[in-house]
């Protein structure tokens, strides 16, 4: 009889899922979707779940043989994607909690489990996520020219291409099971996958614990500015749907890291200010320390507060690694382990967002209606600053572990730990 059966594979991501709905959904309605017409507002609902599990949603556009629409849309919602990975890690963990040992078989038995409820669910979202909306162009030419010549109202929408959000999906799902194994310090391995718990687990464990302590300061920042200069409702919508989106490439501005990118249009960055005052201009900016301290000098303090917790979580790993481990090995892995976490960030954290409307190819004629908004990272430089403030940090980091030690701690790198 299986260890690990349906009903616990059921409610694993039966959990996820329902957090997952619950955050895009407040999310959404404190952005203004629930105003949307035609009840299309559990399709978005939907269609954001499909995208913050690595889906894809195609937007298309229809305003008759005289008129365009275009709209495209390149943003993963992280606060729903990160809040369904860790439910899906938690309930993945649960059943193997108490164990030093699992053999291949039953992980990949349990994760198989996982995987089939994973794709039911994944394939009846992915078949709710389409709509398609009747947009008005509004006043000025455009309106005009269009009541003159009969063209009816532009019409957008979106649709899930559902062979590609369920191979995405089950990638995602299989890097979270993946992760929650190198990360957890008291999942069992296979005995084969042992020898690499020293070197993996530890800093594994200490980037994911880097990660959330900027979402948790995100979260602080956010509810002081909801607190002190109003806007609540957008301010919630940020948290709830894109928080680490803001958080995780501020960290990586924080380490030296530059990214460019423009807004123009309705489109804007709704926190903080001080990023749609520097991306709002005619051509492609520069973000990066100088440009924004340039709107405002505390964005300094970014070098501070990355060092701080770049050194902190250097020691964590420091500390739960095997103290016959030398420092420059410390070294090396956490700057190996900082420039992975660095690469996804960048990976992740992209924005391209993109509308316009045009009648006789004639584009934006006083309606207000087309936009840009793009964030990318210079990958490679910030790469190599990740590589060098996580070797210095590891070392630093690892000195200071060595003398807080008592002689002979932290020898068996297999005890058990608390869980992810």
């Amino acid at each position: 009889m299986a260890r690990h059966g349906w009903v616990q594979a059921l409610a694993t991501v039966l959990a996820a899922l329902i957090s997952m709905l619950v955050v895009a959904a407040l999310g959404l309605w404190a952005a203004g979707a629930a105003d949307l017409p035609g009840g299309a507002f559990p399709r978005v609902v939907a269609a954001t779940l499909v995208v913050a599990v690595g889906g894809s949603v195609e937007f298309a556009g229809d305003a008759g043989a005289l008129a365009g629409t275009r709209a495209t849309l390149t943003a993963v919602p992280l606060s729903v994607t990160l809040t369904g990975s860790l439910l899906v890690a938690l309930g993945f963990l649960r059943p193997l909690r108490h164990r030093a040992v699992a053999d291949a078989p039953e992980l990949a038995g349990w994760a198989g489990r996982i995987a089939l409820v994973w794709l039911l669910v994944l394939t009846v979202l992915a078949l709710s996520a389409r709509r398609t909306f009747a947009v008005p162009p509004g006043e000025g030419a455009l309106s005009d020219l269009g009541d003159l010549f009969g063209v009816p109202a532009p019409r957008v929408g979106f649709e899930t291409e559902v062979a590609v959000t369920l191979a995405f999906g089950l990638l995602w799902l299989a890097g979270v099971l993946v992760l929650a194994l190198l990360v957890s310090p008291g999942a069992p391995l296979p005995p084969r996958l042992l020898r690499f718990q020293e070197p993996v687990r530890p800093v594994a464990y200490a980037m994911v614990v880097l990660l959330l302590a900027y979402v948790a300061l995100g979260l602080v920042v956010a509810l002081v500015v909801a607190a002190t200069r109003g806007h609540g409702a957008r301010t919630l919508a940020v948290v709830l749907l894109g928080l680490p989106n803001l958080v995780w490439p501020v960290f990586t501005i924080g380490l030296g890291a530059t990214w460019e990118g423009r807004v123009e249009g309705p489109f804007g960055l709704p926190m903080p200010q001080v990023l749609d005052r520097v991306l709002r201009t005619p051509d492609v900016s520069v973000l990066d320390l100088g440009t924004l301290a340039e709107q405002d000098g505390r964005v300094w303090w970014l070098v501070v507060i990355g060092a701080v917790l770049l050194l902190a979580v250097a020691f964590l790993a420091a500390a739960r690694s095997p103290a016959r481990m030398r420092p420059r090995q410390h070294a090396l892995h956490m700057a190996v382990a900082l420039a992975l976490t660095v690469l996804t960030v960048c990976l992740l954290g992209r924005i391209d967002a993109r509308y316009g409307l045009s009648l006789f190819g004639i584009g934006d004629l006083g309606g207000g209606l087309s936009g840009e908004l793009f964030l990318r990272p210079a990958l490679w430089s910030a790469l190599g600053l990740a590589l060098v403030w996580g070797l210095v940090t590891g070392f630093l980091g690892a000195l200071l572990a060595s003398r807080t030690r008592h002689h002979g701690e932290q020898e068996n790198p297999g005890g058990r730990g608390p869980g992810l």
